[in-house]
């Protein structure tokens, strides 16, 4: 049975949460790998509409078992917000694994992610201000704090050390006020005995489950273009959102995964500061933006919106081994009477093909684009392939071309129910689709 990655194919925020939820109902496991509460997932099930910014979409299906991974960053403040906000709406999260290997945020990460932003000032990378990265500079530096380590008597004395040597640097560095050292041991004191009973050498847990041949299904949080390494650095997250980050993330071989999935939505998007080649500065931008409810799950700031960026999402195809794509909110672009997607750049003259790692130059480009003919009808209530209008058909088949992997589901709208499947995710190990495999596949 199949292990399958779900990776976030352009700058995050591409719908992950409902694919992960939709794909869970056929899923043992659902594991997140990296990354912190800078991600947020929103789900709609029927009139409720959940947010998530830890837990792993699964949690919706009380049979299915979700772990947090080495890879990410806890906040036990917003874990438990989490957690008891789920309870109180009758979910159940006693299968609720996490690492003993994961780091551990702290208030003072939050402080430093704020005053180190500020010091940028008109240079500011637009972080969520939520102190991941200041954790992750931690967990790098090895003056971090692993939630296993809760465990061990004197964990308290390793606490009021680290907020010293915070302190100092927090006040010599920026001029502000630190942290009393009681103070965060206070704070954390309560978190404990609650998050003891979570934790668990979850890489043994996700090898034994490979071994039984589970149904295993990993999510990112954030996207390609967010990578530490393959991103638009230094506009990125503090982690790896690509597939390579399950590795290390969750503690499993490569070998062990057998399909990588890509979330695109049918435009593009992006929150923060950065260059964006494709995006829409007008009235269109905006029509997307409202259409699409294209504002931040975890800050709530509006997203910039573009045309599809087939010159990206390529990249990230090679980037992450992608076996298939799923593209999300079809629907949003259901009144335009034409759509763009952007297939190549034009740089001082030169046609680029491939993806560039300056962002001078990515600053300067000019997207070329291919317009195709909109739809101007509801896709909303589509359930099938064939019930899509024609233009939107040809508009996923174009995709699938100018990518060279099939497109395996679209999205219609926030509800699990309003899914196009073209292909059953776990059962495409049987026909194993190559990476960059050509044209797409429909039934």
């Amino acid at each position: 049975m199949p292990v399958v990655v779900i990776v976030g194919a352009q700058w995050g925020d591409e719908g992950k949460g409902k694919v992960t939820d939709f794909l869970a109902r056929d899923a043992d496991y659902v594991v997140r790998y990296q990354g912190g509460t800078n991600a947020g997932h929103t789900v709609v099930i029927g009139s409720q509409e959940f947010r998530l910014h830890l837990i792993p979409s699964g949690i919706f299906y009380p049979d299915k078992v979700c772990i947090i991974g080495n890879g990410a960053v806890i906040d036990p403040e917003v874990l438990f917000q989490e957690l008891d906000a789920f309870r109180d709406r009758g979910l159940q999260t006693a299968r609720l694994f996490i690492s003993d290997r994961a780091h551990l945020l702290l208030p003072y990460h939050r402080l430093l992610d704020e005053l180190e932003e500020e010091s940028r000032g008109k240079e500011q990378i637009g972080t969520t201000r939520r102190g991941i990265g200041p954790a992750y500079v931690d967990k790098v530096a090895r003056r971090g704090l692993r939630v296993g380590e809760l465990r061990e008597p004197g964990w308290e004395d390793r606490v009021f050390q680290m907020v010293v040597e915070k302190n100092e640097y927090i006040q010599k560095l920026y001029g502000a006020q630190g942290f009393e050292p009681e103070e965060i041991v206070e704070y954390l004191r309560p978190y404990v005995d609650r998050l003891l009973p979570y934790l668990a050498d979850t890489s043994l847990i996700i090898a034994q489950a490979v071994a039984e041949g589970k149904n295993i299904l990993f999510e990112g949080a954030q996207g390609t273009l967010l990578d530490l390494d393959h991103g638009t650095y230094p506009y990125v997250t503090s982690s790896s959102p690509t597939a390579g980050g399950v590795c290390i993330g969750a503690g499993i071989g490569p070998t062990s995964i057998d399909l990588v999935l890509g979330v695109s939505k049918a435009y593009t998007t992006r929150v923060g500061e950065g260059p964006f080649p494709t995006e829409l500065v007008g009235s269109q931008g905006e029509e997307i933006r409202q259409k699409g409810r294209e504002f931040g799950t975890t800050t709530g700031r509006p997203r910039r919106c573009g045309w599809l960026d087939i010159v990206m999402l390529r990249y990230a195809v090679r980037i992450n081994g992608i076996n298939g794509l799923i593209i999300t909110k079809l629907d949003v672009l259901d009144k335009m009477p034409k759509v763009r997607l952007c297939t190549a750049y034009r740089y001082k003259g030169e046609l680029l093909t491939e993806f560039p790692a300056s962002l001078r130059v990515l600053q300067e480009c000019v997207p070329v684009y291919e317009e195709l003919d909109g739809w101007q009808q509801d896709t909303g209530g589509a359930r099938t392939f064939s019930e899509l209008p024609a233009p939107a058909q040809n508009f996923v088949q174009r995709i699938a071309q100018l990518t060279g992997v099939p497109v395996v589901m679209v999205s219609v709208g926030p509800d699990r129910q309003q899914t196009v499947v073209l292909r059953e995710v776990f059962s495409l190990l049987e026909e194993k689709i190559p990476s960059g495999s050509k044209g797409p596949l429909y039934s």
